[in-house]
């Protein structure tokens, strides 16, 4: 039998880490190739991670709750040798070498599982200088978790390190194999803020969906200096069309035609024309995207996804709006796959849904902009023949990242979606 090691993969691009949201399997299990180990929470989506051989899970190198660097060990399974090698000599070599890479999971073993540390482990007890010498875990043979420390840090009895206690813990790090070393030492510890909890307070651990908004979100204002621009544009005949074909088109095609779906087309559309907004930063270089992938964010009740509409400009009204439907109801059922939520080169956001009039939208990282489309409201308005009128209208809000796009190039893309709602009419084609 050979030990061979599954690693965190990379679900996606730019993804760096994953986040254990629960083992499928136990060690002992027997599993085939590409049979499910676990389920991973990686930059706002639920994957699956699949097994690369067939064979029987022997340890689970991390927790549920752990957050691993990708190319980090997350199991060990055995697999018969005739898999990997094929003859004795070489099998005795792999047996040999296997042994030597099991030795430290061994004297890991013998002290009870109590000298290894997963990232997550580690960098709770960094945060709340907890001295893991004095906790007893509930694990796998005596093995710190995370939900230990979490229980210990509720309680408010925190076993406080001392000099020698750190002194200590750093030793156990550098005994840890290579790979998690190296991600707790790339990885700055995020700083804590001593807010005081009074009686009624609620503590709500932060789950690894929304850690990982938070660090999208904070590396995009981080790195991305934002600008912001805002367009007003009348869509009362939009309005008016889009009203005088829903009941037709929901009986026909069983889904809603949206007005949101009409926005994401306009603005596919002007993309296709200012293919500079279809544009990434790239450190000393701008990558001018040829695809138009549109992603478009769909929230539910603590976490936000934003799944991608593949070559939105190729696509008819009635098919964009029934990816918005598919998309969503995805988000909402949790079948939502990682590769639904990849290649995506420009944000639209429907923050209007929720009656918002005026919004400065954070830019997807790695994007160079994002467009929030208001809610459409009824206000008097000055016509060109001096009468006031009462219109449908709606506020479109881009941020931009100043580093790729400049005011001017952003104005001429929104007179131009702005154009093409606005010269919605009776005659204009959903198909």
């Amino acid at each position: 039998m050979t030990l061979e090691k599954i690693t965190m993969p990379q679900l996606g691009e730019s993804v760096t880490e994953g986040t254990i949201s629960k083992w499928l399997v136990s060690p002992g299990d027997h599993v085939n190739k590409y049979d499910p180990l676990a389920e991973v929470m990686t930059d706002k989506v639920n994957a699956e991670v699949p097994s690369s051989f067939t064979g029987v899970i022997k340890e689970l190198i991390a927790e549920e709750g752990d957050t691993l660097e990708v190319g980090q060990v997350i199991c060990t399974m055995e697999v018969e040798g005739n898999a990997t090698a094929t003859a004795s000599s070489d099998s005795e070599e792999k047996t040999e070498k296997d042994k030597k890479d099991s030795a430290p999971s061994q004297e890991i073993k013998e002290n009870k599982g109590k000298a290894r540390y997963s990232p997550a482990v580690l960098k709770l007890s960094q945060e709340h200088d907890i001295d893991l010498t004095l906790v007893d875990g509930t694990g796998k043979d005596g093995r710190i978790t995370r939900k230990d420390l979490l229980k210990i840090i509720e309680s408010g009895n925190i076993p406080k390190a001392s000099n020698e206690a750190t002194v200590q813990t750093n030793q156990t790090v550098e005994n840890k194999p290579a790979a998690p070393v190296a991600a707790v030492a790339a990885k700055p510890s995020t700083p804590t803020v001593n807010i005081p909890t009074l009686p009624g307070d609620i503590e709500i651990p932060v789950s690894g969906v929304r850690k990982a908004i938070a660090n999208n979100m904070l590396r995009s204002k981080h790195e991305a200096p934002h600008a912001w621009t805002m367009m007003e544009v009348d869509v009362t005949n939009l309005v008016e069309y889009r009203d005088s074909i829903k009941s037709d088109f929901k009986k026909r095609e069983g889904f809603n035609i949206t007005y949101f779906a009409f926005f994401v087309k306009a603005v596919a559309q002007a993309l296709k024309e200012f293919p500079q907004i279809n544009s990434m930063w790239a450190g000393d270089k701008i990558i001018q995207k040829k695809d138009i992938n549109i992603s478009i964010a769909v929230a539910t009740d603590d976490a936000l996804f934003v799944p991608v509409i593949k070559n939105a400009d190729d696509k008819s009204v009635k098919g964009i709006a029934k990816e918005i439907f598919d998309l969503a109801n995805k988000v909402r059922t949790g079948t939502l796959k990682a590769d639904e939520m990849q290649g995506g080169t420009f944000t639209v956001n429907n923050t209007g849904s929720f009656g918002s009039v005026q919004s400065m939208g954070i830019i997807n990282y790695p994007q160079a902009a994002i467009l929030q489309v208001e809610s459409i409201v009824k206000r008097p308005v000055v016509m060109n023949n001096g009468m006031i009128a009462v219109r449908d209208m709606v506020n479109l809000c881009m941020s931009l990242d100043h580093r790729v796009l400049d005011g001017l190039i952003c104005g001429r893309f929104l007179q131009r979606v702005k154009q093409i709602l606005e010269n919605i009419s009776n005659e204009t084609s959903v198909y």
